[in-house]
């Protein structure tokens, strides 16, 4: 369904609104991440690796939308500090597998806390229908286009706004 002409775009103000949100809940996150030395895109790595069981850059590229060589850098990082370790898969040495330390693990295990309070500062001016809805609205332009973690987290449906 075309919501959009020329004429009307100039008072579109939706994408810049998600992307403002988007660079909030960066910024947000890399505040409570920062005594633990972590930023909000390595934040994303591990929770990806964590709650979604994923082991390969591959995987990772794929759920967060990176190209290879970013993903690289990331997991250099990672690895660097300690909190996780690449190894060659031992059928098919071209993989590589992904798996974190026990500081990862500490952190990992960590970050649903550092998570939740992140998320109630950026959403605490919603009500708690307002939240859903808005939930249900982004679930449904994800599914729509098909973000494989949206995929992953609701299936092929949107969420039930109640």
């Amino acid at each position: 369904m075309a919501h959009f002409t020329p004429e009307n775009f100039q008072t579109c103000a939706i994408g810049m609104l998600l992307g403002r949100a988007a660079l909030l809940k960066d910024r947000i996150l890399d505040w409570h991440l920062e005594g633990d030395g972590v930023t909000a895109a390595q934040f994303k790595v591990l929770i990806i690796i964590t709650q979604y069981h994923v082991d390969t850059p591959a995987d990772l590229c794929r759920y967060l939308g990176l190209d290879s060589g970013s993903m690289t850098r990331m997991l250099d990082r990672l690895e660097h500090k300690g909190l996780l370790l690449r190894t060659r898969c031992p059928q098919d040495r071209r993989q590589v597998r992904l798996a974190l330390t026990a500081d990862g693990q500490r952190l990992a295990d960590r970050l649903p806390e550092i998570g939740a309070m992140a998320m109630n500062e950026l959403v605490g001016a919603l009500e708690p229908t307002e939240l859903k809805s808005l939930e249900t609205l982004l679930a449904k332009l994800l599914l729509a286009a098909g973000d494989p973690l949206t995929i992953a987290r609701f299936g092929d449906r949107t969420p039930d706004p109640t």
